[in-house]
């Protein structure tokens, strides 16, 4: 692979650079993911979004370094290594499916595991700043009914910032409510084809009632 292709920096993800836990439910949290050389183009090729939440990957809506993560972190070798760390083997066996968000409503960031259509659910987060707020911060939680027992603390959705984890009956997530920008590539392993054509075909439908009903634009 060409050296000015690569956006991914593996190493980061190994045991001696993240955060690996199996309790209470398999998950790996790393930084400095991103070769700080793409963070420009990372910038200029995210999709220009108008809608809030997380919306189906669409290549012609992303530029080349956005296309160059997505591919690179679904391959076999890099969604194998992922996998090991969780317990999960040859996690690239499983249908991708890939969602971006650019802008979050107060909708979002209720406690939540996955549903059981997911083994695996990873994120990119791509702001290059963040202000002094947990609102919209990633968290890892003990609990379905209390946002504030974080198992490790929260993830700031800073360029390189990574979360993966495996679903499980028990892997509660969620954040604190915000609004605004907050760019994030969401890749979820599907436990089959069929899931992955019915989230892709709901993430449409959905996405076009958005445009019916007209959401508020945003700069």
């Amino acid at each position: 692979m060409s050296s000015d292709l690569v956006v991914l920096k593996p190493e980061s993800f190994g045991p001696a650079c993240a955060l690996v836990r199996r309790e209470p439910f398999p998950f790996l949290i790393a930084s400095d993911t991103l070769a700080e050389g793409k963070r420009d183009a990372l910038r200029q090729d995210f999709p220009k979004y108008g809608e809030a939440g997380f919306l189906p990957y669409s290549q012609k809506e992303c530029g080349p370094a956005v296309v160059e993560l997505i591919n690179e972190v679904t391959s076999p070798e890099v969604a194998d290594a992922l996998g090991e760390q969780l317990t999960i083997e040859r996690l690239s066996q499983y249908p991708t499916l890939v969602t971006i968000c650019r802008f979050l409503d107060r909708r979002h960031g209720n406690i939540h595991t996955d549903g059981n259509a997911k083994i695996a659910t990873a994120l990119f987060y791509l702001n290059d700043i963040w202000g002094d707020t947990s609102g919209g911060c990633f968290r890892f939680l003990n609990s379905a009914d209390d946002i504030e027992d974080v198992v490790v603390p929260e993830v700031k959705p800073l360029y390189g910032n990574f979360a993966i984890f495996k679903r499980t009956e028990n892997s509660f997530h969620g954040h604190l409510r915000f609004e605004g920008e907050r760019r994030v590539i969401q890749i979820a392993w599907l436990i089959n084809e069929e899931e992955k054509l019915r989230k892709t075909r709901t993430g449409r439908i959905s996405r076009f009632l958005k445009r019916v009903v007209g959401e508020a634009p945003r700069s």
